[in-house]
């Protein structure tokens, strides 16, 4: 199962079941926030990067092995409208199931006529708007040479005024960076022109790519959503979402591994065959509970068991 991952705990869908469609870091931005590392593959090329009829029969197996999924997510650890054959992989995932369709983008390519096609069959798109102006974008994003803010921004907004279905803004907020004032502003007033259903605020919560990308605490977060609006929330404090069968002897696997030494995020996923970004949402949630520290940051950084005050020698 290399393409069909989860379901995995997601702070916004509940039970994500993810397909990942590209090779790991193949994306067209390189932000400094991302908790995969650095891009290594910085390209705007779409293809068909993994074969569509395998990645149909892997999604086949998974719902048929369950647990039920509430959504089916096009994310993973690149992105995925890179993929040339999406509007054939969502008709395909619809013919396989009655789960709702959504797509997890950074809204880079959301220019191009032929993306706005295939994004017009998902049942729910959340881009991502992390900056206001060009400069800001160069410094957070650092996307792929033909990217420009302008044409990545109105791609936004055009696909807004095609997509009658529901379309959620995540603006990731950065401490020093795009969470000033002004920078506030800039992005408000794109948001009153894109004027989608929801805006999402998040922040950094789990090891950044770089280590100068800084969390912007709640009551700042709290701040910026009245800003944004009514229709602005917080996503930044995820809190555990499941505690069923399946997701705690996931938990535990992470947790056996860590027993005999402490691991990278490459390290857990290979040692235990699972996808990157499904080991991620249960270190988000471990670090959250103190359960884990993290050293380091972006691709090298390890996890290790927090130091405990009391006799017991690890969590059960």
């Amino acid at each position: 199962m290399s393409h069909v991952f989860g379901p995995v705990p997601s702070r916004r869908l509940g039970r994500s079941l993810g397909i990942d469609l590209v090779p790991f870091k193949t994306c067209s931005y390189d932000c400094i926030y991302c908790q995969l590392g650095r891009t290594t593959n910085k390209t705007i090329e779409r293809k068909e990067y993994v074969p569509l009829d395998e990645v149909l029969e892997e999604l086949e197996c998974r719902l048929a092995a369950g647990p039920e999924a509430d959504y089916v997510t096009l994310s993973g650890s690149g992105e995925p409208t890179l993929y040339s054959r999406l509007a054939p992989l969502i008709a395909g995932i619809k013919e396989r199931t009655d789960r709702p369709v959504a797509v997890l983008t950074n809204g880079s390519l959301l220019w191009d006529r032929d993306v706005q096609e295939a994004l017009l069959e998902a049942d729910l798109v959340i881009p991502s708007l992390d900056a206001g102006d060009e400069a800001t974008f160069q410094w957070v994003n650092r996307p792929h040479a033909a990217i420009l803010f302008d044409r990545m921004v109105t791609g936004i907004e055009e696909f807004r005024q095609r997509f009658s279905k529901p379309l959620w803004l995540e603006v990731f907020l950065l401490k020093g960076l795009n969470a000033a004032g002004i920078q506030q502003e800039r992005i408000a007033r794109w948001l009153d022109r894109i004027m989608p259903d929801r805006v999402q605020l998040n922040t950094v919560t789990r090891p950044p790519c770089e280590a100068f990308a800084r969390p912007v605490p709640l009551d700042e977060l709290t701040q910026a959503a009245r800003l944004f609006g009514d229709r602005a929330e917080v996503i930044a404090e995820y809190q555990t979402v499941h505690h069923g069968e399946y997701y705690q002897a996931r938990r535990e696997d992470i947790l056996n591994l860590l027993m005999r030494r402490p691991c990278t995020l490459n390290d857990l996923a290979t040692g235990l065959g699972l996808h990157s970004n499904e080991v991620v949402k249960y270190l988000d949630e471990l670090l959250r509970e103190h359960v884990l520290v993290c050293e380091g940051s972006g691709a090298g950084a390890f996890y290790r068991f927090a130091k405990r005050t009391d006799d017991d020698s690890a969590p059960q």
